[in-house]
């Protein structure tokens, strides 16, 4: 059933969840690498998900997925979210949250422009006007603060932002071809990912977290970025009478998250960050817009 002021309401704990996220990387990277806070945050999704599909009484379909389809979950999961965090942490632990946080954003604009090859899609003069807007807000972004605050030792940090953003993309093209219920798809990835990270582990002696502090930023972003969230978000869109009505409100979280990265790592906000992380939010939201009146002038 339809309900949109509740659908509003989990769309905003989503919001709430998604805007701590950047603080807590780099909280958690400071007492720990990228691996051993992946794995610990994966370990907390799994727990988290194996605990929602066993209440929605979903484990039955556990037994009816083939060997093709699980084949599917271990090629997704070993794309998201093994090596996409894995990147993104790497590249969270090189740069200033503020700087890494909306680079990542820009996975709507990458798969724009990976989609022309893979999926034969045709560049519309609205597509690059659109990129023009938000590359232009990377640049900013990435001058932190321009003049001679842009730093070359910085730049492998940016590319691994940006990199992040290309898997995300290869995911989600691949993602939603996957017809199955998202929940259990969900499991199923964390599951191979989490089988992907302990064989790292015994491969290359690299640690689950070590230590309280370690443990708590790990669960943090296990809870909040990799699994209560996206229940949150799947609940307001089964709630939400149209999806447009809630899915250009997950943009307001970047801009809360830059109040978190300010107050609680102490990150003085650069106005090119500001501005940038206007512009990248601007060229997706024009995107979205006029591909919604074509299609319905389509029909």
């Amino acid at each position: 059933m339809k309900n949109q002021p509740k659908a509003y309401v989990f769309a905003g704990l989503t919001i709430l969840c998604w805007s701590t996220v950047a603080t807590a990387f780099k909280f958690g990277l400071r007492y720990q690498d990228p691996f051993s806070l992946l794995a610990g945050a994966a370990l907390t999704a799994f727990l988290i998900l194996l605990f929602t599909i066993v209440v929605q009484k979903k484990t039955g379909q556990l037994r009816k997925t083939s060997l093709r389809e699980y084949g599917t979950s271990a090629a997704l999961g070993f794309l998201n979210p093994f090596f996409y965090y894995l990147v993104l942490f790497k590249a969270y632990s090189m740069l200033p949250a503020q700087v890494a946080q909306p680079l990542n954003m820009t996975w709507p604009i990458v798969l724009t422009i990976i989609s022309i090859p893979l999926l034969n899609q045709k560049i519309t003069i609205t597509s690059i006007a659109a990129l023009f807007i938000s590359f232009s807000g990377v640049i900013l972004i990435s001058s932190q603060g321009g003049g001679t605050a842009f730093k070359v030792t910085q730049i492998p940090g940016i590319l691994l932002c940006l990199g992040s953003a290309v898997i995300w993309s290869f995911f989600w093209i691949f993602n939603v071809r996957d017809k199955r219920d998202e929940i259990v798809k969900l499991f199923l990835n964390f599951a191979f990912a989490l089988l992907f990270l302990v064989l790292a582990a015994l491969a290359t002696g690299k640690n689950f977290p070590s230590g309280f502090h370690a443990w708590i930023w790990a669960v943090w972003v296990g809870v909040f970025e990799m699994g209560l969230a996206f229940i949150f978000w799947l609940k307001a869109l089964q709630l939400t009478k149209t999806t447009d009505k809630i899915s250009n409100l997950i943009y307001i979280s970047p801009f809360i998250s830059l109040f978190f990265i300010h107050y609680f790592l102490g990150e003085p906000i650069y106005l090119t960050t500001v501005y940038g992380l206007a512009l990248i939010v601007a060229g997706i939201l024009f995107q979205k817009v006029k591909l919604k009146k074509r299609h319905e002038k389509a029909y």
